[in-house]
């Protein structure tokens, strides 16, 4: 009786895990261009994908990443970012992505949009290509 209620209690338990990503709920299969940084355009190109549950990769307007998602979905936080060095001329736009991105707590994903967001009013956002 008691291995019965373990093994239902741990076939239970993970069927309620799951991919809680913002790849799961819609971001996935897309390259998302940053559009706006609090509400003001942003000139140089940076691009996010959620290629599998928890990882985003990109492009930054200098260098490439990789970064993890901490949190399930609808809420946002990223680990540090893991990321090439290259020095470029678009070094302060580099600076002010990685910074916005790093303030992010909620997530809205749609069918072309993507915003990032937090309780300070900062907002990111970002058109599917």
């Amino acid at each position: 009786m008691i291995r019965l209620i373990a093994a239902f209690a741990l076939l239970f338990g993970t069927a309620c895990v799951g991919d809680e990503s913002l790849a799961k709920h819609g971001a996935s299969g897309k390259v998302w261009a940053l559009s706006e940084i609090d509400g003001a355009a942003f000139g140089a190109p940076a691009t996010m994908e959620f290629d599998k549950a928890g990882w985003i990769k990109g492009q930054a307007p200098c260098n490439r990443f990789s970064i993890q998602q901490k949190a399930p979905y609808p809420w946002f936080e990223v680990g540090p970012a893991m990321a090439t060095k290259m020095a470029c001329p678009d070094l302060a736009a580099e600076i002010a992505f990685f910074s916005a991105l790093s303030t992010m707590t909620l997530s809205e994903v749609g069918n072309t949009t993507l915003i990032l967001s937090n309780n300070a009013g900062r907002t990111m956002v970002f058109k599917a290509q």
